[in-house]
Parts: C-alpha cells; sequence; structure tokens
C-alpha cells in the first residue's frame, strides 16, 4: 500500500450528528488534504465519498443506508473507481456488521480510527475488497491531526473525548468510550494559534465538558481552562456539550467573568420529572437543575438557556410529561431540541416496554414544542430595539441580499447586505445590528455600525 495513490483523488463528506462528528470529518478532510485529495460539493464528483454517523437515534441509521444505497446511481468516478466509506460512530458501533446492509461499503473506521483513514482508502483503491478498523481504542492522537477547517473565523476545539455518565438511554460511551481529556497547555497552545490566524471564535468540544481534567488531575478543571482559554486573546469562547450534575460554582462563575465566554448555555436536562430523570440515570432531580438554573441566571442575568428534551422516555405518564412541560415554562429556554425518544440497541433503557401508544406521546412532543417555542419568542422579545454585536457567517439560505450571523447570545441575526458590497467580503467580520423585528428562531433589524 502507498499513500501516493490518494494524490489528485477528489473527495466528499458528508456529515450526520453532533457538533463532535463536525469537527472529525475536519480532521479526515484536513489528513485527505494532506495526502493530495481535493474536496468537492457533490458525490457524483468525487472519487472517495465518506458519511460520517450518528447513532444516537434511529432515523440517522435510516438516512445512512439510504444515502449509501443512493451511491449505486451515481456516475463513473472522475478517475474510474469510487471508495464508498463510512465512519463516526455507526461505524464504530457495526464495524463490519454494516456490511450485511450495505453491501456497497468498501471502507469502514470506528471513531478511534480516524488517524488511519488514508491508508484503508489507499488499500481500497488499490486493492478492492473491504477495510475495516474499529479498535476500541485510539493508538494516535486525532487531535494532533492536520485539519481543513470549514470556516476561517470559527474553530472547534476538542477538550476531551468519550463520556463516563451511561444514561440509561444513551449509546455514546459505548461508541466514544470513557473519558479522556487532553492536556491543559496543548488545548490553550492550539487557540493561541489559531488566534495568530485570525479565528474569532472557537466552541470547546466533548461530551461533558464540565468534567474536562478529572482524569489528569482528580478533579475537574473547566473552570481553569475557561480562564486560561480567554487570555489567548480569542474573542469568542463557546462550550458544548454540559452536563448538569458536574456544573460546578467554578465554572458558573468563569463564564460571568470571563469576558470572551458567551453569554449562552446548553443545559441538557432530558425531562422535568425527577421519577423519569431516575430511570435516565441522569444523576440531578428537577430541584437540583432548577436550583442550578437560578444559579447561572444570579451571576448571568441575561444568559440565554437552551436544553435537549426527551419524550416517550419508556414508562413516562401524563404526570411526568406535565413536569417536563411546566419545568420548561418555568426556565423560558431560548431554545430547545426536542426528540421522542429512538430505542437504542445494548442501552438499559431498550430493555424496558412500554405500552404508550405513538400518538400520545406523538401529541405530548407537539405540545412541548409549542411551550417552547412560546418560550423561545418570549425571550427573542426582549431585544427588540436593541443593539447586538454579531458575527457575521454569510447570507440568509432564502434571501442573498440579507446577511446572516450570530448574536453572543447565540441567536441567528438578519440584516440587509449594504448597497455596492460583496457579502463574501464581510464573512467573519463583526458589525453591531439594530433590533427591529423579533422572530421565534431570529431576530433582525438595521445595521449600526462600520464592520470590524
Amino acid at each position: 500500500m502507498t499513500l501516493s495513490v490518494l494524490s489528485g483523488k477528489t473527495y466528499f463528506i458528508r456529515t450526520f450528528g453532533c457538533q463532535m462528528n463536525l469537527h472529525d470529518s475536519e480532521r479526515v478532510s484536513g489528513l485527505l488534504d494532506s495526502y493530495g485529495c481535493l474536496e468537492v460539493a457533490e458525490p457524483a464528483d468525487a472519487d472517495i465519498v465518506i458519511f460520517m454517523t450518528c447513532c444516537v437515534r434511529e432515523a440517522a441509521d435510516t438516512r445512512l443506508y439510504g444515502q449509501c444505497s443512493s451511491c449505486k446511481s451515481l456516475p463513473v468516478a472522475p478517475h474510474g473507481k469510487r471508495v464508498i466509506a463510512v465512519g463516526g460512530c455507526i461505524a464504530q458501533r457495526d464495524g463490519e456488521g454494516l456490511l450485511t446492509n450495505l453491501d456497497n461499503v468498501d471502507v469502514i473506521f470506528g471513531t478511534h480510527s480516524i488517524a488511519h483513514v488514508g491508508e484503508l482508502i489507499a488499500d481500497a483503491l488499490q486493492s478492492g475488497g473491504h477495510h475495516v478498523r474499529c479498535e476500541e481504542h485510539e493508538d494516535s492522537d486525532a487531535t494532533s491531526m492536520p485539519w481543513h477547517r470549514a470556516t476561517s473565523y470559527h474553530s472547534w476545539v476538542p477538550i476531551m473525548t468519550g463520556c463516563n455518565n451511561f444514561c440509561s438511554y444513551c449509546i455514546v460511551p459505548y461508541v466514544r468510550g470513557r473519558e479522556k481529556s487532553r492536556p491543559f497547555d496543548e488545548i490553550v497552545d492550539e487557540v493561541t494559534s489559531l488566534v495568530r490566524y485570525g479565528v474569532r471564535e472557537v466552541t470547546l468540544l466533548g461530551q461533558n465538558v464540565n468534567s474536562y481534567g478529572r482524569d489528569l488531575f482528580g478533579a475537574p478543571r473547566f473552570a481553569d481552562l475557561l480562564r486560561a482559554v480567554g487570555d489567548t486573546g480569542i474573542e469568542r469562547i463557546r462550550f458544548t456539550s454540559s452536563h448538569p450534575k458536574d456544573l460546578l460554582p467554578e465554572t458558573i462563575e468563569a463564564m460571568a467573568e470571563v469576558p470572551a465566554v458567551m453569554p449562552h448555555l446548553h443545559l441538557a436536562v432530558q425531562s422535568g420529572s425527577s421519577r423519569v430523570l431516575k430511570e435516565m440515570n441522569r444523576r440531578y432531580t428537577r430541584e437540583d437543575y432548577l436550583s442550578l438554573v437560578d444559579a447561572v441566571r444570579s451571576k448571568i442575568p441575561n444568559i440565554a438557556l437552551t436544553t435537549d428534551i426527551i419524550v416517550g422516555f419508556p414508562g413516562e405518564t401524563e404526570d411526568d410529561f406535565l413536569e417536563t412541560l411546566s419545568l420548561a415554562r418555568e426556565v423560558g429556554y431560548a431554545q430547545a431540541f426536542t426528540f421522542i425518544y429512538s430505542k437504542r440497541k445494548g442501552t438499559p433503557a431498550a430493555e424496558i416496554d412500554d405500552p404508550t401508544p405513538h400518538e400520545v406521546i406523538l401529541d405530548r412532543f407537539n405540545r412541548l414544542v409549542k411551550v417552547i417555542e412560546d418560550g423561545a419568542f418570549a425571550y427573542n422579545s426582549e431585544f427588540n430595539g436593541s443593539v447586538v454585536p454579531v458575527l457575521i457567517e454569510g447570507t440568509s439560505k432564502k434571501d442573498a441580499t440579507v446577511l446572516q450571523g450570530k448574536s453572543p447570545w447565540n441567536q441567528t441575526v438578519h440584516a440587509p447586505v449594504p448597497t455596492g458590497v460583496d457579502p463574501l467580503t464581510l464573512v467573519g467580520r463583526m458589525v453591531d445590528v439594530r433590533i427591529d423585528t423579533t422572530k421565534t428562531w431570529y431576530l433582525s433589524g438595521s445595521i449600526e455600525s462600520d464592520f470590524r
């Protein structure tokens, strides 16, 4: 096998799932770039088609099967032979078993095998056949690989991998492994380097960032990390995901005191019922969660709180659901990701029998969505007439004459493209926008400052 066979080959990556998967895709892209491959915008133009997968919900499996199968009807690859590869969490979970349903897949690589993607694809191009690598542990550090950032102004920065929590419904610890923190100085040095390259915003990534450092130092050091990253000169810091049981007072203090930390916290509640939370193995109660919300808002009064909520967890009663509804109203989320429970084979919750009719679960889901929408609209309405700094990401997908960006509170903000200005030249720049229209999922207004 020689990696030189990759030089000049074109590739396309489609990513499903969480921000960690997006970052893994950037690492795969960077690795292929380093071997002389060229990224293209469509599978039809690619010699190498890669699907980076998520297995948190059953719909992800269905999407993968459909899109992999559709590759059979693609035209001949530019260089005559096309390699189909599947990576990420489904690959780690199923390994070679994927070939039972996907006979056109050539390469399968798990979450701990990203550093070996190049050699696996080169082998497939040269010798054909199936090439599978789904090790349980990494033998090289994927976080130190080259990466190809999707944007010049933002970067994902992984601070840890894996999860030790074992929520009863969640497959992630089984496919991402146990918690492993990156060295403190390595993270700070990476952000320092990104600042030199013009990056303005970083998102610190981990399955549970609040637990960062426990394996290195014997106790979490996420608050210290936030302060150190803030000292690099980066303009905006975001982070995800944050488990309520590990959100410490010192972390809340750091969020409030470090100017670069954005006033947005994604704090997944999953359910408002203490009984259901116990069945989920979340290790906090409804009262614990609401106390955390109070503690955060006492330090950062205008913070945007967002969350994840599962409807239809096995055994959830109407009373349990009403507790979730009342919690959502009490917190007043700026946004929430709401899901109908998806059974994941191999998790404890998958063994729980639940006779609740699907139409009952769907009705509850719709009732929750209405409460979330009302809360989001109320939160955004508070910004009417205010001036917010916006990091421009591009133009609206619906209207190329409208700029789109993000506020510190992670709201989507729209403003007209200035007359005679190419909007591409404004991507990654900051501008102040005076808000005159507030909607459930976005704000819009007029530009109030020069771009900077």
